[in-house]
């Protein structure tokens, strides 16, 4: 253990900027990372706002973040695929390979899986961190520190694309334009839609989802989005609808939007029990998917980010000094419709 500085949330309400001790020692198949940007998730202003979410509850101080990039400073004895100097992202979850879900290849449901900043599990807005080099991913020089900081919430739409079994050319509507409903849409797209429909009921946040070739909005205060989606798809519907809301009313539409045997994925968790109309779901033979976090998606992720196929820089909304982390997070509990990513660089 070391006793290292960290932005720590002590218990709802509470956060302070402290030296707490940290396990800094590397294994033989870890390494160890300069942190250098960290994206403010909204579990972890939700963590600071309410001291929980669902099971998992704050009992003692932790230290929050979990989108990371760094550069690596030393390696472990056994690792040969990454090197000091090295720049990289790290995936925060990590599970038990030898679990069920892990040999199933959905290893983002093992029960036994530890992820950055949820209780008890530190975080990583600290300046080094130590991670198993097997979820430990370098950059392409042409991919920044920032965009690799983006590289965790970038894949939860990855995994909602992956899910929707995308077929090039087909259509999608993206219902929530906050930032993983903007990262689902550019997945979308990338894994080969040939549009995207973004709705919302803040302007706001459509105009950022807007600037994107292939991406149209409703806002749905103000028009029809069966009307939209009847225009775009002459009254077929859409090929996939992504829920990426959480709230209970956007589940009424879910149903009607989608072609006949259509997909629906459900990205946001609603917290109040939604309507379903088993009938049309039946009648429609509808093909439901869900998502938890991501699995095997970073690799993926990055490739498109180098290629240049997604351009996530527009969505940094502001960078601020790790001595400023609190008054970043209090920032993001504005919950500004025009911010979409607040990130803490640690340099």
């Amino acid at each position: 253990m070391a006793l290292v500085e960290a932005l720590v949330l002590e218990r709802q309400h509470v956060l302070s900027l402290r030296p707490i001790e940290l396990p800094m020692e590397v294994g033989p198949a870890d390494v160890k990372i300069a942190v250098h940007t960290v994206g403010i998730c909204g579990s972890d202003v939700h963590y600071y706002t309410h001291g929980r979410i669902g099971p998992f509850v704050v009992e003692a101080p932790m230290v929050l973040g979990h989108e990371a990039s760094g550069t690596i400073v030393e390696v472990g004895a056994e690792v040969s695929r990454l090197k000091v100097g090295d720049r990289v992202c790290m995936e925060p979850g990590i599970p038990d390979p030898t679990s069920k879900a892990s040999r199933l290849g959905m290893y983002n449901v093992d029960p036994d899986v530890r992820f950055w900043a949820t209780p008890p599990v530190h975080g990583c807005l600290t300046p080094h961190v130590v991670h198993p080099a097997d979820y430990t991913y370098r950059l392409p020089d042409n991919v920044s520190f920032a965009e690799g900081a983006m590289v965790e919430p970038f894949a939860v739409g990855m995994q909602a694309a992956t899910k929707a079994r995308i077929t090039p050319g087909d259509v999608a509507v993206v219902l929530g334009a906050g930032p993983i409903g903007v990262m689902v849409a550019l997945a979308a797209l990338g894994g080969g839609c040939s549009s995207v429909i973004v709705a919302d009921l803040v302007d706001e946040k459509l105009a950022i989802a807007a600037q994107y070739p292939g991406i149209s909005t409703v806002n749905i205060t103000k028009d029809s989005l069966e009307d939209a989606v009847a225009v775009v798809t002459h009254g077929w519907g859409v090929d996939v609808v992504f829920e990426c809301s959480g709230a209970a009313k956007a589940f009424e539409s879910v149903m009607t939007l989608p072609r006949p045997g259509g997909c629906v994925v459900i990205v946001g968790l609603p917290v109040e029990p939604v309507p379903f109309d088993v009938s049309l779901a039946s009648v429609k033979e509808l093909r439901f998917e869900t998502v938890f976090r991501y699995a095997h998606q970073y690799e993926r992720a990055i490739a498109l980010f180098a290629s240049d196929k997604v351009d996530l820089k527009p969505l940094v909304s502001e960078s601020f000094a790790f001595k400023d982390s609190i008054a970043a997070f209090d920032r993001a509990v504005e919950a500004r419709p025009t911010d979409v990513k607040l990130q803490i660089v640690m340099e």
